[in-house]
């Protein structure tokens, strides 16, 4: 491999890691008290019998699946199960829904059939702008649950749903790995703060 290739192949991926850091070292600076809010928000539902449900697309689909795994088996510690429903997950769903009404109702319909008031929505966005979260936002508005977003790029369509009973955790960056690499800090920090509580 020609030494020059190796170097800018180098350079590149060290500038990623200076971009990760320089964008969570702004997340925190202005986030943990509104991830606070959502630790507190969290655990409160949990132990009152209400459930979380997350949703996102693409590498929020996945970050929403790693999420609620973390609740139903275990962050770091070993504790009892949580509820929580990620509803990106069951593929006949998905695919009815998508086939039979629209790609932007595959969450808003999940949310109105499993949610009840007292719930909460994590919803995922990197734009904030993703039609169906912002769907399924509006639809555990009506039922009178709590919203978590999870955004960046300003926060996009899903900040101007959000009032002061829901929690707004945006990332502050416009590039979607940038973005994602944050969201994980905080999805982590989420569980981390409920386990806290719970255990401590």
């Amino acid at each position: 491999m020609d030494k020059n290739i190796t170097e800018r192949l180098r350079l590149r991926v060290s500038q990623h890691f200076l971009d990760s850091i320089a964008v969570k070292q702004e997340a925190e600076k202005i986030l943990p008290a509104a991830v606070a809010q959502g630790v507190i928000a969290m655990t409160h539902c949990l132990q009152s019998g209400g459930k979380v449900m997350a949703c996102g697309n693409g590498g929020s689909a996945a970050d929403a699946q790693h999420f609620a795994a973390e609740l139903i088996g275990r962050f770091e510690r070993e504790r009892q199960e949580l509820a929580a429903i990620a509803l990106t997950t069951d593929s006949s769903i998905l695919t009815a829904v998508g086939n039979d009404y629209s790609y932007d109702e595959v969450f808003s319909k999940q949310v109105r059939g499993l949610g009840k008031p007292g719930d909460i929505l994590l919803g995922i966005s990197t734009s904030g702008n993703s039609k169906n979260v912002v769907k399924a936002i509006e639809a555990a508005k009506k039922l009178g649950m709590k919203i978590i977003a999870l955004t960046g790029n300003g926060g996009g369509k899903i900040a101007s749903l959000l009032d002061s009973n829901d929690v707004h955790l945006c990332a502050p960056s416009t590039r979607t790995a940038r973005i994602q690499e944050t969201h994980l800090v905080l999805l982590h920090s989420l569980c981390d703060g409920v386990d806290h509580l719970m255990l401590d």
